[in-house]
């Protein structure tokens, strides 16, 4: 297993838009699970996160855009997975999606947690969400944390 930093986070003030796809709903709730205790450890209050309901993984960007537009959110974390099918889809679905994200969070000058899983099974996705590998969604939360604070640091 690799090592993952650790990352001192600090939620307290930070107002966080969860935007998690329904599709494969087990997955992508345990991640928005990890996300959310990610945040209250780190000192967020319940009311300062937000969660949007996205239908899938394609539609992401556009909720994650229209949450960073407001000026009473700070960061986002983008929940989803892509799994491997039998065509490119998938591919061509979750670069589309994590270059679009990106290119929002340069855009709008605020963090984008990407914990959007792009794996070869549902049994991969499983151990990446709260299984052997951990939890994505509790990394992209402690990483969109660090990365509002050091932003803020910057930007003063």
């Amino acid at each position: 297993m690799r090592s993952v930093p650790t990352i001192t986070v600090d939620a307290r003030g930070l107002r966080v838009a969860l935007v998690s796809s329904g599709y494969h709903s087990d997955v992508t709730g345990a991640l928005e699970r990890g996300a959310r205790e990610a945040f209250a450890a780190a000192g967020g209050e319940p009311a300062a996160l937000r969660t949007v309901a996205a239908a899938g993984a394609f539609e992401l960007p556009l909720l994650v855009d229209a949450a960073l537009a407001r000026t009473d959110i700070d960061a986002a974390v983008a929940i989803g997975c892509i799994v491997r099918g039998e065509t490119a889809h998938d591919r061509h679905l979750g670069l589309s999606v994590t270059q679009e994200l990106l290119r929002i969070s340069v855009a709008r000058g605020k963090p984008v947690g990407l914990a959007v899983l792009t794996v070869e099974s549902l049994g991969q996705a499983r151990e990446r969400a709260g299984g052997n590998v951990g939890n994505k969604g509790e990394d992209a939360m402690r990483a969109a944390l660090a990365t509002a604070r050091t932003h803020r640091e910057l930007c003063r």
